[in-house]
């Protein structure tokens, strides 16, 4: 999308290709999913599974199907949309009888396409799970993608980041994207956290479900704190992993949380000898990077897997930052690339940067249209640019003005959303979750998305929250670290006492040491 998704999977890319499949295996057409059903306006109907960009194995056993809502529940007898459905059953022999349901990062990724997350980590253990497709995601009908952002993003790479003209060709692809959305009928208004909440809702009852579970990753986790403050009813526990707070979602949420990711990261550098020898101090030498590329951009080709010619690369300040955000997912190498930046080699952040937005998985994928119903309905509305600059400036006072205009992850948001053009969520979106579900609060160290004190500041109104920061991890842990899988498939066994015994075994990584350049010391 024109923005950067809140969970941002490019540094570790995989080629993408579509399938379809069908639930063949022993549990295919057990009890949940196996009969159509309808709750008010909504139908669970069984069949296919649904299309994901890329083969995934765990759907070989799952019961699909499609529930069909309200495009808006406001419009009584308007259009009606389709939302794909994969259960994947248990591994164990007598599953518990209360499912997990998946809720998916972005916003706008499909959750149906990380079912291999999910399963990889062990959540199906004695529990079916289940993955529906947000609305206007991948496996959603309609799709609310827009190749156009993603080429546009993809051809950025070799723009200046945050120049006026990059701008201007950003929200002309956003415009055309919602001119094309629009021509297809839909109703872009619909597309926001209030409908996919009541999706869940009604998803739970047209599957017969008295009640089950909810694990939510990034994006996720913002709905899931909304769904369970508007839908309470059936929610036995809920997990929420990088954490994105409605009441404080905005880009002065996003420099926090950068400068969090970027601080845990180059405090684990300093702890270990032979980084803080050799790197004594990469946090200065990032802002200083930043300040410099501000002011004189560096241009690079560099070759990208799958390009058959070289790509040109535009590092400025605003494209630096941006890197390192997602970078903490390889933070091995971060100290690393930044000091080979400093002494004239920008190949190794240029290829990861490129990299990410080239990948085949970056093209037709993600759901713009969801993003930007969230975006500009839910986080514009209710932070003033003001804000959103003093939040990057408490942050890193050093920055550039040019910089701290456009957060990390929401470049460009607020005139893409002039032309979104979408009305304001009443205020009540931005309401905290207060609850007594018993809800598992997990971050990572290293988050530079959705930094690590959101963690304990959504537990203040969660009665009985278990707040866990699983040290030197990026965004989303569960994606990465067996500790946070153990402690979440815990969790949901004793949803108020998880084993967190791990956590005194983890030790930071091993950070790359490269060799000087010539005539430093």
């Amino acid at each position: 999308m024109a923005t950067t998704a809140m969970l941002v999977t490019g540094l570790l890319a995989t080629p993408a290709g579509a399938e379809h499949r069908t639930g063949t295996g022993p549990f295919a057409g057990a009890s949940i999913g196996a009969v159509a059903r309808s709750v008010g306006d909504a139908r669970f109907e069984p069949g296919p599974c649904p299309q994901t960009p890329e083969p995934v194995d765990a759907l070989d056993t799952a019961r699909c199907g499609t529930l069909t809502v309200p495009e808006n529940r406001a419009e009584p007898g308007g259009r009606q949309i389709t939302l794909g459905v994969a259960i994947v059953p248990a591994a164990a022999a007598n599953p518990k009888p209360d499912p997990i349901v998946w809720l998916a990062g972005g916003p706008g990724d499909d959750a149906v396409g990380e079912a291999k997350m999910a399963i990889d980590g062990g959540l199906n253990r004695d529990r079916d799970v289940i993955f529906m497709s947000q609305r206007g995601t991948y496996s959603a009908d309609p799709a609310l993608t827009c190749r156009n952002i993603d080429e546009f993003n993809a051809r950025a790479v070799g723009l200046v980041y945050g120049a006026p003209s990059t701008e201007r060709l950003h929200v002309k692809a956003t415009r055309a994207c919602r001119d094309q959305l629009v021509g297809r009928g839909a109703d872009l208004s619909a597309y926001n956290d209030t409908e996919s909440a009541a999706d869940y809702a009604d998803l739970r009852v047209a599957l017969g479900i008295d009640q089950w579970n909810v694990f939510g990753i990034s994006y996720g986790t913002h709905l899931a704190l909304i769904y369970m403050r508007q839908h309470p009813q059936g929610i036995r526990s809920v997990g929420i992993d990088g954490i994105l707070p409605p009441s404080k979602a905005g880009s002065a949420l996003t420099w926090s949380s950068a400068r969090q990711g970027f601080d845990g990261l180059f405090k684990a550098c300093a702890e270990d000898p032979a980084c803080h020898r050799r790197y004594p101090n990469p946090s200065a030498t990032f802002e200083r990077l930043v300040r410099k590329l501000e002011a004189h951009p560096v241009t690079t080709t560099v070759k990208v897997p799958g390009r058959p010619k070289p790509v040109k690369v535009v590092l400025d300040g605003g494209a630096l930052v941006n890197w390192l955000t997602s970078a903490t997912h390889v933070a091995e190498g971060v100290p690393r690339s930044l000091d080979e930046l400093a002494h004239g080699k920008p190949q190794r952040v240029a290829e990861q940067w490129a990299g990410g937005k080239l990948s085949p998985q970056a093209f037709g994928t993600s759901s713009h249209g969801l993003a930007y119903g969230i975006f500009c309905s839910e986080w514009v509305p209710y932070e003033s640019r003001a804000e959103g600059i003093r939040g990057g400036r408490k942050a890193f006072p050093s920055f550039p003005r040019s910089v701290l205009a456009q957060a990390p992850q929401l470049t460009f948001l607020r005139p893409d959303c002039a032309v979104w053009n979408v009305p304001a969520a009443p205020p009540s979106i931005r309401d905290v979750t207060r609850s007594d579900i018993p809800t598992l609060a997990l971050s990572g160290g290293f988050d530079a998305q959705t930094g690590a004190d959101n963690g304990p500041y959504v537990a203040r109104t969660l009665s009985r929250a278990t707040v866990v920061t699983v040290p030197y991890e990026p965004h989303v842990v569960f994606a990465t670290s067996r500790c946070a899988q153990e402690i979440a498939v815990s969790f949901f066994d004793r949803p108020t006492a998880p084993d967190t015994g791990c956590l005194a075994g983890l030790e930071p990584p091993r950070f790359e040491i490269g060799p000087r350049a010539p005539g430093s010391r």
